[in-house]
């Protein structure tokens, strides 16, 4: 493990139940932001299918679905008898490619909070919360 993967927090999935979300597209969006966020880098060891069935108690096929499509999407590497890693991203760090994703996934998440009731100084807050925490 590197130095800097030392210095962060150990990244946990959970699960909410009452959330309406399939567990499987829980565990891809934990993923996801735990790369946003930076608690997940390039090189970091996701636990086996197993374990993390067994921690969220939940069916394993569950966690294969939240893996295959991760490494379908190139988020996730998965080598036989070593484990499964997070990829390096292929996002291109900066351009206007990266600019109109980035506006693009701005305004998905702006509208889909909207339609959940939340403002966009709600948002605001809470990503101010969640960047501390990092």
């Amino acid at each position: 493990m590197s130095a800097e993967a030392s210095k962060r927090k150990p990244f946990q999935c959970r699960l909410d139940p009452d959330s309406g979300v399939p567990v499987y597209r829980q565990i891809i969006d934990q993923v996801t932001g735990g790369i946003a966020t930076g608690a997940l880098a390039a090189g970091d060891q996701l636990p086996t299918v197993r374990q993390l069935a067994v921690d969220l108690s939940i069916n394993p096929n569950t966690v294969i679905r939240a893996y295959r499509e991760l490494e379908i999407r190139g988020v996730l590497d998965s080598q036989q008898g070593t484990g499964t890693f997070i990829s390096e991203q292929k996002t291109p760090r900066d351009g206007p490619l990266r600019q109109r994703r980035l506006n693009q996934l701005a305004s998905e998440f702006v509208a889909r909070a909207g339609a959940e009731g939340f403002s966009i100084e709600e948002l605001l807050e809470r990503l101010e919360q969640l960047q501390k925490r990092r």
